[in-house]
């Protein structure tokens, strides 16, 4: 038996991932569009924690289905944390994913490498009535630097500039595959693991 679990998203790369890292439990992985869900939830909370739980509480209760929220962001050193909580909004509603970038990038264009420090933070959100206590929450950390231009064609939003030392690439040149081992993503979503496992 296959049981829904919503990933609160409308982005479709973040679905196709949460698909892929979940492929050996029986979930069929669904994302809002496919519900046919078109409330948003505003994201008023001031922490990558705070974001995730309000979606999570907010969707699973408007779908009825067991839901995974994520909020997650680029935390860049020289920025004093920006993008953080802002990475899919930063720059306002005018930017696409290439002119959040080429912001970044123009902010930090007189930094030399060493201060080029920078970590991608996720945070996940477990929420559901099957959950122990209605809700669970994970964090994954990858530390990197951030590239003077983009390289690699794979992944979505920071990744092109995003360096990681330990692969000599962006991680936008990892496959699907490589990326799921190590992002902060995977790390958050190993660390629900023993918990959605107990819900299947």
């Amino acid at each position: 038996m296959t049981k829904k679990l919503l990933v609160a998203t409308r982005n479709s790369g973040k679905v196709q991932e949460f698909s892929r890292m979940l492929s050996d439990m029986p979930f069929e992985v669904v994302g809002l569009d496919d519900l046919g869900i078109d409330i948003e939830v505003e994201e008023t909370g001031s922490t990558f924690e705070e974001n995730a739980v309000l979606k999570a509480r907010a969707y699973a209760e408007v779908s009825g289905e067991l839901t995974l929220a994520d909020d997650s962001g680029l935390v860049v050193d020289a920025l004093n944390g920006e993008p953080g909580v802002l990475s899919a909004r930063y720059g306002g509603d005018g930017l696409d994913d290439e002119g959040r970038v080429q912001l970044v990038l123009d902010k930090m264009n007189h930094l030399p490498g060493w201060e080029r420090t920078a970590r991608f933070v996720a945070v996940l959100a477990l929420a559901g009535d099957e959950v122990p206590n209605g809700l669970a929450t994970s964090e994954g950390v990858i530390e990197g630097a951030i590239m003077h231009e983009p390289i690699g064609e794979n992944g979505f939003g920071y990744d092109p500039v995003f360096w990681l030392a330990t692969h000599a690439k962006t991680t936008a040149q990892l496959t699907g595959e490589e990326k799921d081992e190590i992002s902060h993503r995977g790390s958050a979503l190993r660390g629900l693991s023993e918990t959605l496992k107990s819900l299947t």
